[in-house]
């Protein structure tokens, strides 16, 4: 008779392996849309004689809501619509359109499993901010004036960090770097129209594509949802625009005109297409524009060179 002898760091291995392999139950608990949402807004400077404000167009944010893990803000419904995360719920934000205003703001409060609540709120502002001449002549030539990036110059598309620094100091692109690659960079062009009563339009035509990043890093409609930067069939796109102060608080010795073009709606971009919407002017003259914008992934600032056509 054979005789069977069994291992007790043997069968401690087996049982241990039998148990691994039963299938773990993971629960969300409940999927409850946030609730109670409550948009609060605090314009800047509003007294007895400034109903509206003190003309700075500053506006106070805060949103609010029960079982809220992030939140989403779009800050004028005239427009296309155009969600941004907003991290902590709290944000100033700076209206430019001159005059006394009303905006509709619309807050997506996201919960558990991406479900989702929305709540929307008006508030009124005045805003007195006009920028020099000398900005509006040079960008708009008087009544509307094109621009494409420069390729002709080194240093035309460079990225760094948003923080901390004020030059390309990570990259700077080479004279035609993007030529190979990416040519509708250099083809796309943007015509900035000022009309009646100072207010301003972009329009973007891009015959040979949009050059941007995919997904969740650009608004631009029609781009896919995900692959490589490249340039992505786009059929352009107007929009409104207006001038702002810069948020960034660079000094004018950066350079800075400390003025900042701020572009409305998703339809529209300068140069790139995976950039936020405030576009900080160091550099305007007739024949040149340097701009400083902060990248859809936040941590980056761009610097974009054009020239007139």
């Amino acid at each position: 008779m054979k005789k069977i002898f069994y291992s007790l760091p043997l069968i401690l291995i087996l049982l241990n392996a039998v148990n691994s392999c039963k299938q773990k139950d993971y629960s969300l608990g409940d999927l409850n849309a946030p609730t109670n949402i409550v948009i609060t807004t605090e314009v800047i400077g509003v007294d007895a004689t400034h109903p509206d404000g003190d003309g700075s167009g500053d506006v106070k944010i805060t949103i609010t809501a029960d079982n809220a893990l992030s939140y989403k803000v779009d800050y004028d419904a005239s427009n296309a619509l155009d969600l941004v995360y907003l991290p902590t719920g709290s944000i100033t934000r700076k209206y430019t359109t001159l005059g006394v205003n009303t905006y509709r703001i619309t807050a997506v409060v996201y919960g558990k499993g991406g479900s989702s609540s929305t709540a929307t709120k008006d508030v009124t502002v005045k805003s007195d901010f006009s920028p020099a001449p000398a900005i509006v002549t040079n960008l708009t030539g008087g009544t509307s004036k094109s621009w494409v990036v420069d390729k002709s110059v080194a240093g035309h598309f460079g990225v760094g960090p948003w923080t901390g620094s004020v030059v390309p100091e990570w990259w700077a692109a080479s004279i035609n770097e993007k030529v190979a690659c990416c040519n509708c960079f250099y083809t796309a062009t943007f015509t900035f129209t000022k009309a009646a009563g100072n207010t301003y339009t972009l329009q973007v035509s891009s015959p040979d594509g949009a050059f941007t990043k995919t997904g969740s890093l650009t608004t631009l409609p029609g781009i896919p949802g995900s692959g490589a930067e490249a340039c992505y069939a786009y059929g352009g796109g107007t929009s409104a625009f207006s001038f702002a102060p810069a948020s960034t608080g660079i000094a004018a010795s950066t350079p800075s005109t400390q003025t900042s073009i701020l572009l409305s709606g998703n339809t529209t971009y300068i140069g790139y297409g995976s950039l936020q919407k405030e576009y900080e002017i160091m550099v305007l003259t007739s024949t040149y524009m340097y701009l400083r914008v902060q990248g859809t992934e936040t941590g980056n600032s761009w610097y974009l060179k054009l020239k007139p056509i």
